[in-house]
């Protein structure tokens, strides 16, 4: 019996998800998650509401519910800079 060999032994992850095409999709909702929880674990530090911070950004409680969902991946950068203004943050992007 022999056994398969397995092409991907000693490859990283990021090598695999470039082989199934996959990378730039799993990086992004990576990054929407962990903003998404970071802008949740600051509102909640300050006390702010999901209601209140519609209104700090002028934006309705349906719109943070989204920006605030890991899965939703349709916040735009620049309401991501603007909540992130809004809870005393700022968002920090850089090519590596």
């Amino acid at each position: 019996m022999s056994k398969k060999k397995n092409s991907h032994r000693g490859s990283s992850f990021e090598n695999w998800l470039d082989d199934q095409g996959i990378r730039e999709e799993v990086t992004s909702a990576a990054v929407k998650e962990v903003i998404a929880e970071q802008l949740a674990a600051e509102m909640k530090s300050k006390g702010i509401s999901k209601t209140r911070m519609a209104e700090m950004m002028q934006t309705s409680r349906a719109q943070i519910d989204r920006l605030l969902d890991p899965k939703n991946e349709s916040a735009t950068l620049e309401t991501l800079m603007r909540a992130a203004k809004m809870v005393g943050r700022h968002l920090k992007l850089e090519l590596v």
